[in-house]
Formats: structure tokens, C-alpha cells, sequence
């Protein structure tokens, strides 16, 4: 969770009255927040030494999804209505006749494709507001925004832009561009931006986020001047100072509801400051396609609540009216509704984007109850803990395979794309079932693994000093994408075991996985006795190119008539089991017959490139099959 600085006695004065350090401590942990420290003491000796510092500053720990409290501006305005010292502000549209437009072009929708802006006016900066400000703007910067990723937010000083006509948001080959970037003297062009900034420690990190587009997103207003280049820098013809009184403020995006949400936080904070507080002067944003809507969206989001809800989960009994007031005191102006079931109607003010659900209106109505206050009551139904089917089948794996001589291993859930696709000899297809890190740290997290085989040759691979043989088993979760799910993945429990040794040992890994499956009461099932069979697994030779030609085996089960129908990620289709079979054989393959798994000798080019050196054996296959 961020932790944010604020000047103490200013705080203090905003609320009204001074605080101990215990005192404030208490108002915080009421109200959800954290005091982490205070830095009184600490000022106070650096001054009898005769050293200059800064005031006494609090440093107070938020929740990572409170936007609104990334600045002073937003905590003190959430404590006064929390300690009922002021009602939630009304953010509302400033009237005028000349709205302000600004145009966004088709050339930017390859890199930066949204954009939205607003203007607050009448603007009266002090030094501590005017870098609260600047400073709000970093710490958006840095979380919400992903590092400009999805966001990149512009303050421009208004009475330095052109007053007439529209501002035109638009893609321009670097060549093409020429202003002279924020605090600087000298004119360049896109190509010198990049030059300029690429040893900057604070620009320089963001040129990734553009430098390889054919166009650079420019801002310009209607006399052709570029007031920002996002998301690196502005110009500077239209810095903002601490004497500007009115502040236009652009934001470009990757992500249209981050977008919204950062400029109403942006407007949300400093409107305060206008000459009519909270009224924001919305511009209005034409798209590509003619379309048109105003920004920063001021309306109110309504939602339902059911006062039985929140009774249940918090234990208390309080009436639709008692959890208005708890609601308001948290900045959700409520009302009963009048309805019988949904009974509590809650205004959702733009600063608050993480109400997302009738769980986060209780929450906030706990808190303002305060949850020393909840009463504590012994639950009303006798539970016993037990293990999920999964884990308590995994442990029974677990404890067989290690009393058969195996080393249980527990390598990294994630990998990179090659270890799971390319080293494996798999196709590109085995990549589109894999769920994908957006932002990956590093090359070797880059996805879930989709199989167990690549952990398993990497610890094999970090222990090749150890003498041989080398026998290693895990079983864990892999993942999917599903997107017929509501999360758009899934885990999947598999086992899987290699045996290294100077010899393939086929049959090792194959007595392996036979004393497994017969443990689970699973027989193995030959070709002479499969016909007629209830249920039991046999082995079919397959084509999988992660295992030798000809050394490779798909593992087939028949379950018992009444076993339900499994989610396999396997191929299951019966003519793929039948291909593989001699013609007197085929009719000895079931329609419920399915595969759960594969079994070989891994191929030596997968070795190489796991840099192993001797034969390995292995085997892999989907557990939650004998659920």
C-alpha cells in the first residue's frame, strides 16, 4: 500500500484542532488509513543541532485502491466528512457558452488512441498547494498510470494557449514535430526528444512507451502550438507556475476507463481551489468517428444496496436510515430507497471508482461503525475443517511417489515463453492457451506454465552435479485461458516425474506412473482384456514432439460408466486415439475413453536445450480426472 506525506500542521489546521500523535493514530485506524510515522521528534532534534529541515511531517499509510487520498487536498477532505465537520462535496459542471473542444485524430490510434481533458479556473495556488499538485500528478503517475503506460497526465497554464478554436489531438512523425520541451531553451524535433532524454533518469524510462511508433502523440492548440508531447514531456510555452489561475489539464491514454478515472481524481482535488469550488469547466472531446462526449463525466453512479446484506455480514441489525448516516460519513451520500429488498439507494461520488460492488458499500458501512464496535458473536453453524478433494487425492500422490524413492520438487509457477512452448518443441498454439504476464520482470516470468516438464528439467538442469540417477516428481497447479469463465482462466492439478540417468529407463517412469494409477485403484488395461472393460488406462503411441519418435505415448483412461464428463485440456476426441492403433484394434477404444496425460522418452533436442546431457524419462497427466 502507498505511503504518502503531509505536512503536519497544515493537516492539523484543516481539520480544525490539533492531535497527539496516539489521538491521530486512533482517527486513522477508524477511518481505514495508518499513521506510519511521525516525524516531530525527529525534526525537532535535527533543530537543536542547528540543521535546516523541512516541517514535521505525517506519513500515512492508504489503501491501493484510494485514489482520492494520495494527497492532503484528499485526506483532509475525507476525514472532515468522516468526523462530520463538512457534508461530501458536489463536483458539478461550471456553466458556459463557449465550450472548449478538443479533437482527437485517427493517426493516434495505433499508440496512444484516447484522450480527455477539463479546465479548472480561477485557480489560487500557495507554495504547499502548488506542489501538492505536481506532486499528486507523480503518484498517479506511478501506480494507476502504470508508469504512463495507461496514463500520462498534462497541467498547462490556460491563458498562455491560443483562446479560440479547438485543441487537436493527433499523430505526427517526429520530423515533423518542433517545440521546445518543458524547461528548456532550445527548439528540437521528435527524433531530438528522444536523443535529448535518452540518459535522463526521469524521462528517459518512459521513452520506451513511444520510440518505436511511426507517430509520436502530439497535443496542439488551434494556433498550431504543441503544448505536449505525451507520455514524456510538455512544452515549454504553456508552463504551469504557481501564478497560473486557470489550469487546463490533458490526459492520454492506452486504457479508456483508467483515463477517466485519473482525470477526475486530477479535477476532483483541486477544484477546491477554483473560484467556485468543485465546479469543473468540462471540454468537449470529438473522436475519430465524429462521436462526441464531454469530460471529465460529473454525473453521480447510483447503486443499490440491501441493508440485510449488510447486517449479515457485520453482525449488526441497523435500519436502512441508521446506514445511510454510517455511509455518509464516508463520503457515499445515501437514502432508503423505498424498496422492499434493495432498500438503500447510494450516491457514488467520482472519487470513490473502487465502490465496485454491494461488498464495497458494506465495507464502508463497517468502517464508519468502527470494527472495534462490531459485536462478536460465536458463529451460527457448527463447520469442521477438511481438505478439498484436489488437495487430500495430492497428498495421497504426494506420500506414494516419495515412499517409491522420488524427490518432490517445487519450482516457479512461471517461466518464459520459449521454456514453456519452444524448448518443448511445442507449436505457437500452446502459447494462445497460456495466461500471459502483462508486465513481466523479467525475460524468465513471462507466462503460467501450461506443463509441469519445464520446472522439472530446470531443476534437473541446476543439479547435474548430483550423482546420477537424478529422480524428480511435482504435482501442482498449471493454467489456462477460458475465457466461458469469469476470471477468463483456470488451474489444472497435474503429476508429472522425469528419471535421469545414462540410459533412457522407460520403464522406470512406466512403474512409476502404473503404481500410482493402480494405488488410485486404476488398472492397467491390455489390449486382450480392454474390450468390455469398466474402466481402468492404457497407453497409446502418439506423435508428441516433445518426446522421441517412436518413445512417445499418450496415456487413455476409461472411467467408470457413471463418471462425470471432465474439463481435459488433453485431446480427447476418439479419432485421434484411433489413428494410432492397428486396425484390430480400433474398435477397442471406447467413446468415453480419453486422454489424461503423456508419457516417453523426451527428445534430445528438449534436452539440449535444457542443457541436460543424459536420457530422461518422463510422464505427465491431469489428476483431477479421478475426482
Amino acid at each position: 500500500m502507498p505511503t504518502i506525506s503531509v505536512d503536519k500542521a497544515e493537516l492539523f489546521k484543516r481539520l480544525g484542532r490539533e492531535y497527539t500523535t496516539k489521538e491521530f493514530d486512533e482517527l486513522c485506524f477508524e477511518f481505514g488509513i495508518e499513521l506510519d510515522e511521525d516525524t516531530t521528534e525527529e525534526v525537532l532534534e535535527l533543530q537543536k543541532q542547528g540543521q535546516q529541515t523541512e516541517a514535521p511531517q505525517l506519513k500515512i499509510e492508504i489503501p491501493a485502491n484510494r485514489y482520492d487520498l494520495l494527497c492532503i487536498e484528499g485526506i483532509a477532505r475525507a476525514l472532515n466528512v468522516f468526523l462530520g465537520r463538512a457534508d461530501p462535496p458536489a463536483y458539478k459542471p461550471a456553466d458556459t457558452q463557449n465550450r472548449r473542444q478538443l479533437k482527437i485524430t485517427g493517426e493516434t490510434k495505433d499508440v496512444r488512441p484516447y484522450a480527455a481533458a477539463a479546465i479548472l479556473r480561477g485557480v489560487k495556488f500557495t507554495e504547499e498547494s502548488y506542489a501538492s499538485f505536481i506532486d499528486l500528478q507523480d503518484k498517479l503517475h506511478n501506480n494507476l498510470c502504470r508508469k504512463r503506460q495507461f496514463v500520462a497526465i498534462g497541467t498547462h497554464d490556460y491563458d498562455t494557449v491560443a483562446s479560440d478554436g479547438p485543441f487537436t489531438y493527433e499523430g505526427r512523425k517526429p520530423e515533423n514535430i518542433h517545440f521546445v520541451p518543458l524547461n528548456k531553451d532550445k527548439e528540437v524535433d521528435g527524433n531530438g526528444v528522444m536523443e535529448l532524454y535518452s540518459q535522463d533518469k526521469h524521462i528517459g524510462k518512459f521513452l520506451h512507451l513511444i520510440d518505436k511508433s511511426p507517430v509520436y502523440p502530439t497535443i496542439y492548440d488551434s494556433n498550431g502550438t504543441l503544448l505536449s508531447l505525451p507520455p514524456l514531456i510538455n512544452g515549454d510555452h504553456s508552463k504551469i507556475k504557481i501564478s497560473t489561475t486557470n489550469v487546463f489539464i490533458e490526459c492520454t491514454a492506452t486504457d479508456a476507463t483508467k483515463l477517466d478515472m485519473v482525470l477526475d481524481i486530477m479535477c476532483a482535488m483541486f477544484s477546491e481551489y477554483t473560484e467556485k469550488p468543485f465546479e469543473i469547466e468540462q471540454v468537449e472531446v470529438i473522436n475519430p468517428d465524429n462521436s462526441k462526449r464531454l469530460t471529465p463525466v460529473l454525473d453521480k453512479r447510483l447503486m443499490k444496496a440491501r441493508s440485510t446484506y449488510i447486517n449479515s455480514c457485520t453482525g449488526l441489525s441497523s435500519s436502512a436510515a441508521d446506514l445511510t448516516k454510517l455511509l455518509t460519513k464516508m463520503g457515499l451520500p445515501s437514502k432508503p430507497s423505498g424498496e422492499t429488498e434493495y432498500d438503500l439507494l447510494v450516491e457514488i461520488p467520482i472519487t470513490r471508482p473502487d465502490i465496485l460492488h454491494e461488498c464495497d458499500i458494506m465495507e464502508d458501512a463497517a468502517i464508519a461503525f468502527g470494527f472495534n464496535k462490531l459485536p462478536r458473536t460465536f458463529p451460527t453453524a457448527y463447520t469442521v475443517a477438511a481438505p478439498l478433494p484436489i488437495n487430500k487425492l495430492s497428498d495421497i500422490i504426494r506420500k506414494e511417489t516419495a515412499m517409491a524413492g522420488w524427490t518432490e520438487v517445487l519450482p516457479l509457477i512461471l517461466c518464459s515463453r520459449d521454456e514453456n512452448c519452444q524448448y518443448l518443441n511445442k507449436d505457437e498454439s500452446e502459447l494462445k492457451k497460456a495466461v500471459h504476464l502483462e508486465n513481466p520482470k523479467t525475460l524468465e516470468y513471462q507466462v503460467v506454465r501450461t506443463s509441469l516438464l519445464p520446472g522439472l528439467l530446470k531443476t534437473i538442469r541446476e543439479n547435474k552435479h548430483h550423482a546420477l540417477p537424478i529422480k524428480v516428481f511435482e504435482t501442482s497447479d498449471i493454467a489456462f485461458v477460458d475465457t466461458s469463465l469469469e476470471r477468463k482462466s483456470k488451474n489444472q492439478r497435474r503429476v508429472a516425474a522425469i528419471y535421469n540417468d545414462k540410459k533412457g529407463s522407460f520403464e522406470v517412469a512406466h512403474g512409476l506412473l502404473d503404481r500410482l494409477l493402480n494405488m488410485l485403484g486404476i488398472e492397467f488395461l491390455p489390449s486382450t482384456t480392454r474390450r468390455g472393460a469398466e474402466k481402468g488406462y492404457y497407453i497409446v503411441e502418439s506423435d508428441d514432439k516433445t518426446y522421441f519418435p517412436g518413445r512417445a505415448a499418450s496415456i487413455v483412461y476409461r472411467p467408470p460408466p457413471t463418471h462425470k464428463e471432465p474439463e481435459s485440456t488433453f485431446d480427447n476426441l476418439k479419432s485421434k486415439l484411433t489413428e494410432a492403433l492397428p486396425d484390430g484394434l480400433k474398435d477397442l477404444v471406447e467413446s468415453r475413453d480419453r486422454v489424461i496425460g503423456t508419457l516417453g522418452i523426451l527428445h534430445p533436442e528438449v534436452l539440449e536445450k535444457f542443457e541436460i546431457k543424459n536420457p530422461c524419462s518422463a510422464f505427465e497427466f491431469n489428476l483431477e480426472e479421478f475426482l
